[in-house]
């Protein structure tokens, strides 16, 4: 990452000012590093850039969104992740958490673009109308879009945060009478990363920032632009309700027994063999609980059109793969002997195949008898 063209503490020394001690900032490089799925090598990136790298200006907006990222943001596990990020990553400009308003709010904005021309990173919440030449959505007498094109013109990376922003979430549902639209579909030619959920995971979010910070570089994504280190895995594929899906254990209706013992809730509409996110592993709260832990499926947020996908958030999806969810535990068990007793059957075969061609070889070359193969 080049130099900051106007000279900005660190983040170490910020952390210091602020009352942290060398203990608990090397406490948040390894949580962090660990969260950002980097060896163990990883942490001494992670501590050597954040101790030298002078902070990173932020422009973060907001449109059409409820401001959730912000609030799973702030309410991190980790009080450092807040610090770090919000305070001592100098977020120059956000309507939401800045103490400036009105045209001292846009003078910081305007400055920011100004001297960080190509160096800061501009996060953007929410959706962007695009009917009626924006006007549903206007800041200072300005479209969002028109904001949008402006900040995005000079910024080193965009981080579009949140359903909204990444696929339009429930303001694009149809028949989304604002026209709004998603930020990939609306910027060309910058580094782009989409983090998806309504809200994400504040760590998540962190750690977004923290590896653009470490690395100078965008993380690496998925075919649909989200960061592998934590989309790259179903919710499904971590769920500990997992062996009761196997098992054909699933609940039926949220008071039943099968809900009391806690079986899988794929039956009740859990979209989590469709979902890509790391709820299961990180959990929110301070990693006390997820959606599924607390009862209720997945919904399946960080998907595109979640919204709009099936009659409702209750609603089964038809013809998962895997194990036929109409089967009993006794049915998959005897289908599992069934093809362990065809798989021992089939070494069996293969084993006999290849011990008769063995022989037909010793015998042809005199090296041995049949019987001594035997």
């Amino acid at each position: 990452m080049k130099p900051i063209s106007v000279k900005r503490p660190t983040y170490y020394q910020e952390l210091r000012n602020k009352g942290y001690s060398r203990r608990d900032f090397m406490k948040f490089c390894t949580m962090i590093a660990a969260y950002m799925g980097l060896e163990s090598s990883g942490v001494a990136q992670v501590t050597n850039a954040l101790m030298n790298q002078p902070r990173v200006p932020v422009i973060w907006l907001h449109f059409q969104e409820c401001t959730c990222c912000s609030e799973s943001f702030i309410r991190s596990s980790h009080p450092m992740v807040a610090d770090i990020i919000l305070d001592k990553i100098s977020l120059d400009y956000t309507e939401t958490l800045m103490a400036a308003s009105g045209h001292q709010a846009e003078a910081a904005m305007e400055k920011t673009m100004k001297d960080y021309y190509g160096e800061y990173v501009l996060c953007v919440e929410g959706s962007v109308p695009v009917y009626e030449d924006g006007v549903y959505c206007c800041i200072g007498g300005r479209s969002a879009r028109d904001i949008l094109q402006e900040t995005a013109a000079g910024a080193k990376a965009v981080i579009a945060w949140g359903s909204c922003a990444c696929n339009g979430c429930v303001q694009a549902s149809r028949p989304n009478p604002t026209g709004a639209t998603p930020i990939h579909k609306l910027i060309k030619g910058k580094p782009l990363i989409k983090v998806p959920g309504c809200p994400p995971i504040g760590e998540v979010m962190a750690g977004v920032l923290v590896h653009l910070v470490t690395f100078g570089r965008i993380p690496e994504l998925d075919h649909v632009g989200r960061p592998k280190a934590f989309y790259s895995k179903r919710v499904h594929d971590s769920c500990y309700r997992r062996p009761f899906y196997d098992a054909g254990l699933f609940v039926e209706s949220f008071d039943d027994e099968n809900a009391k013992k806690g079986y899988c809730l794929y039956k009740v509409g859990c979209k989590g063999p469709t979902t890509y996110n790391a709820c299961g592993i990180m959990k929110w709260n301070n990693g006390t609980s997820y959606p599924i832990q607390s009862g209720h499926g997945c919904i399946g947020c960080s998907e595109a059109g979640f919204w709009d996908n099936g009659a409702s958030f209750y609603t089964r999806i038809p013809n998962f793969p895997g194990f036929g969810i109409e089967s009993s535990a006794d049915t998959i068990g005897t289908i599992a002997v069934g093809a362990t007793a065809a798989g021992v059957a089939a070494h069996a075969v293969a084993s006999a195949i290849r011990k008769n061609g063995e022989k037909k070889r010793l015998k042809a070359e005199g090296e041995a008898s049949v019987e001594e193969i035997e």
